[in-house]
């Protein structure tokens, strides 16, 4: 059972930065896949950002079009740690982050489907 901690959400205005971690009990680098991704009330998970490895060396970020040019993506493999750097955030990125872990990802890791463990999540909340 991998265990997922995320930290770093809170209230900011539009315009804002947030960084966003998560921490992993285990990351076994081989075809395995760790995102994040956000969900607000009334509305279906989103993809936001995801880090694709198929081996210890190689790693393949991906970002949701919504957040391209704003958020970054990365990942310590030292410390099993992946980060979301938020900037120019804007209302309509308000929503729960959830940090997720899977398996098999590549070209689809911003599909929620392929992950298998679940953190609690960090409310992001951004107003105007």
């Amino acid at each position: 059972q991998v265990r997922l901690e995320e930290s770093g959400g809170g209230s900011v205005q539009a315009g804002g930065t947030l960084r966003l971690s998560c921490l992993a009990s285990e990351y076994s680098y081989t075809d395995t896949c760790m995102g994040w991704f956000r969900q607000a009330p009334g509305k279906e998970r989103e993809g936001v950002a995801a880090v694709y490895t198929p081996s210890y060396f190689m790693a393949f970020p991906y970002l949701a079009d919504s957040v391209k040019g704003r958020f970054t993506v990365s990942h310590d493999r030292a410390k099993n740690m992946l980060y979301l750097q938020m900037n120019s955030l804007k209302p309509e990125d308000t929503a729960m982050y959830y940090c997720a872990t899977g398996r098999s990802c590549d070209g689809t890791a911003l599909d929620h489907v392929r992950y298998n463990y679940w953190g609690q999540g960090t409310q992001v909340t951004v107003s105007s």
